[in-house]
């Protein structure tokens, strides 16, 4: 059983450095006037699908609500 719990954690900590790294990817396509490029495009779909993740974590008490933004930053 602790494999499992292991598991989760790395799973989650991909999940919420997934979710940091697009943001950031975002923000600095956004800066240079990048935002009509097929790489900015894509983007979004990729945070909605990890906050998405994120919200069925907080859904089932596996973590705290927005706690991986902290864990993110």
């Amino acid at each position: 059983m602790e494999n499992r719990l292991e598991a989760f954690e790395e799973m989650l900590s991909a999940v919420i450095g997934k979710y940091a790294e697009t943001s950031e990817k975002l923000d600095a396509l956004k800066a240079q006037g990048k935002t009509k490029t097929a790489a900015f495009r894509e983007l979004p779909g990729d945070k909605l699908t990890c906050r998405y993740m994120l919200s069925l974590y907080e859904q089932y008490g596996l973590i705290e609500k927005n706690s991986y933004k902290e864990r993110s930053e």
